[in-house]
């Protein structure tokens, strides 16, 4: 299994509405005027590092992960890049576009675009980013402002880089008006959604979350299930979930044929992020059972 939507850091300093985050220990992190349960109790110190997600990992068998990157968190291109050194098999990696020009990518994977928080949100002013991945046989990660209000640039640009791989997530945020428009993107042949955040969006309906279910039914019909990645957004949502909870309910679920499973979890992540050989996760009870 390939999880295409986690994030890592070792000291969180971002921003929201102009207001910064950061942890305030216990797990809980300043969020601009409010106080946000933003990681598991049990993560004291605020440290959300790639050894404790790897742990997860192994106990879920889960063999890679993309991090990708959020204005929330403060720009962690200097973690993840040593991330991407230490681990080079198990993670790819993303530098985060600030609005500063194009981002210093060397020794990172992909560019990730948090479009629904950028000051100027028409995409096409932000072109030259595209263009920059798109020469260094990167990928970019865009999460989109709500419904179709960026879909028309999106569309633009990727029809202008056919060669630029681009992945939508948040599962074009499925639970808000015009999701669907998003998804649609996916018809063309460099775009790929992922479902990171999924069951943040379908939180008030819980696990095993039939709506989230469906849902990716409507996108694999809308848009095949080739262009369909599955995404934990690691760790937030572990406030409210297990990290196999994240997945198995799709798993479990009979709606989905075994080989649509096989490519939802594994093979279109592993073509589109380029991994290599992943490890063989050996199963391990838990106590409970």
């Amino acid at each position: 299994m390939i999880d295409a939507h986690a994030h890592l850091w070792l000291v969180q300093r971002g921003l929201v509405d102009g207001l910064p985050v950061y942890s305030l220990g216990g797990g809980r992190s300043q969020f601009g005027a409010e106080v946000r349960q933003m990681l598991p109790p049990a993560m004291t110190d605020g440290v959300n590092s790639a050894e404790r997600f790897l742990a997860h990992m192994d106990f879920s068998r889960v063999g890679g992960a993309v991090i990708t990157q959020e204005i929330i968190d403060g720009n962690q291109d200097e973690y993840l890049r040593q991330v991407r050194k230490d681990y080079p098999d198990r993670f790819r990696v993303c530098a985060l576009y600030e609005e500063k020009g194009v981002p210093d990518t060397e020794g990172l994977d992909g560019i990730k675009i948090c479009g629904g928080r950028l000051k100027d949100q028409e995409l096409t002013h932000h072109a030259a980013v595209f263009e920059a991945a798109s020469r260094r046989g990167m990928f970019v990660g865009i999460d989109m402002a709500d419904g179709d209000r960026q879909t028309g640039a999106l569309r633009e640009l990727a029809q202008q880089y056919p060669d630029l791989r681009i992945a939508i997530g948040h599962f074009g945020m499925v639970t808000r008006p015009g999701w669907l428009e998003q998804i649609r993107l996916a018809r063309l042949p460099n775009v790929r959604v992922e479902s990171g955040g999924i069951t943040w969006l379908f939180n008030s309906e819980y696990y095993p979350y039939p709506s989230a279910v469906r849902a990716i039914l409507e996108a694999r019909d809308e848009a095949g299930i080739d262009k369909l990645m599955w995404g934990s957004d690691y760790p937030r949502t572990m406030t409210a979930i297990t990290y196999k909870m994240s997945w198995d309910f799709i798993q479990k679920s009979p709606l989905l044929t075994d080989t649509e499973k096989q490519r939802f979890f594994h093979d279109n992540a592993h073509a589109f992020y380029r991994f290599g050989e992943l490890p063989e996760l050996p199963e391990i009870h838990h106590m409970a059972e």
